[in-house]
């Protein structure tokens, strides 16, 4: 089956100009200003006139099989559908645990991951969670990294945080030297994810730990970075140093209220401040438990992730905060492709078809191909999960 996409904006993320795009399957196999075709195949011609086409969004940090459990068993949060990713333009996920590793556990993560790609979704995972040692699937950090095809680093182990396990430089180092040499001999990068909580510490550790061993900023991935302002400060002293840094796009009413910043202000004022454009990303950290703490760690409520809220952001940082749309989509494409080391969040001869057409006013999608296969269609779901 050929699909042909004509006359659209192409971003690929960078801006094309008006471009023809065909793919077959789940590749992209012609990229031109004017597509002819004389074929006796079935293709299916969309006019994208009115619309931008995209890469798929890339969501660095997604609870696939929820998360939390701080207000007890309860307040465990639900697992993630098909569609709560497609309709907002997702097209790639990387899964975690978080607080949770206890009864949340890598067995029922992967098989998730697993039954996400069968229904047409790119499903990462990482091995280990918020605390160290870190526990795995195999018994293994690199065991996980080399042979479980799904995993591609460690994370999110978290600092400056009262629920993380209170890291030492050599320890953290540790782990960061395993993913790493498992990422070198399976072709993967061996990211490290970094929970940065609220605390003062702030990115201290990881600074500490490139400067005390040979392992390089650029291994570590931290995420929250929009707490506060100050975490935002640190976190472009980071970026500056040559790590990448990522803003959390769900965000509560009560922590805007309290200075948390929405990542599309995040991301626009770091680019002000010089950050390069490549080394910044937004995620969504959907379906994970959004927990309120007071001053004393006490906690005052819950509110849950959503991957929608990374459309959001995006739409938001163009719209409100005037980034351009080139430095927005590749904040929520190749950006965290790149950190990540995938092969994801580009439009490319031979790339995957991946890509998503947005209203280029609204830029809400209207369709959204997931390796080649139409998940939303004139702005509706036309394949859910197995259990929606």
């Amino acid at each position: 089956m050929l699909t042909l996409i004509r006359n659209a904006r192409v971003y690929t993320p960078h801006h094309e100009g008006r471009k023809d795009v065909l793919f077959a399957g789940a590749k992209i196999i012609a990229i031109e200003e004017k597509i002819a075709l004389s074929t006796d195949v079935a293709v299916t011609e969309i006019d994208a006139t009115e619309h931008l086409l995209v890469p798929g969004f890339v969501d660095s940090l997604v609870h696939i099989t929820g998360g939390g459990g701080e207000a007890g068993f309860a307040s465990r949060t639900p697992q993630m559908q098909l569609s709560d990713a497609t309709t907002a333009g997702i097209t790639t996920v990387v899964a975690a645990l978080g607080t949770d590793a206890i009864s949340r556990t890598h067995t029922d993560l992967v098989a998730k991951a697993k039954g996400l790609k069968e229904e047409g979704l790119n499903v990462y995972c990482y091995t280990g969670s918020y605390h160290l040692p870190a526990k795995t699937l195999s018994g293994d950090i690199e065991k996980d990294i080399m042979f479980i095809d799904e995993i591609i680093g460690v994370g999110e182990v978290a600092i400056a945080d009262h629920r993380g396990s209170q890291l030492s430089v050599q320890e953290l180092a540790k782990v960061a030297a395993q993913s790493r040499v498992a990422g070198m001999l399976s072709s993967k990068r061996g990211t490290v994810s970094i929970h940065v909580g609220p605390s003062d510490s702030h990115l201290s550790l990881l600074h500490e730990v490139a400067e005390q061993t040979d392992i390089p900023l650029s291994q570590f991935y931290p995420t929250h970075m929009n707490r506060n302002a100050d975490l935002v400060t640190a976190g472009i002293r980071f970026a500056k140093a040559g790590g990448t840094i990522d803003f959390t796009a769900s965000t509560t009413e009560y922590d805007l209220a309290h200075g948390e910043l929405a990542a599309a202000e995040a991301l626009a004022y770091c680019l002000n401040e010089g950050v390069p454009p490549h080394q910044l990303t937004m995620s969504s950290d959907g379906h994970a438990s959004l927990p309120i703490f007071d001053e004393h760690n006490h906690l005052l409520g819950l509110e849950v992730g959503k991957e929608r809220s990374l459309l959001d952001a995006f739409v938001q940082a163009v719209h409100v905060f005037g980034v351009s749309i080139e430095h927005a989509l590749m904040a929520v494409t190749s950006n965290p492709a790149d950190v990540l080391g995938l092969k994801k969040g580009r439009i490319e001869i031979e790339g995957d078809a991946d890509l998503v057409l947005l209203d280029a006013h609204s830029l809400e999608p209207s369709y959204v191909w997931s390796k080649g296969k139409c998940m939303v269609e004139n702005g509706r779901v036309v394949i859910k999960g197995m259990f929606e």
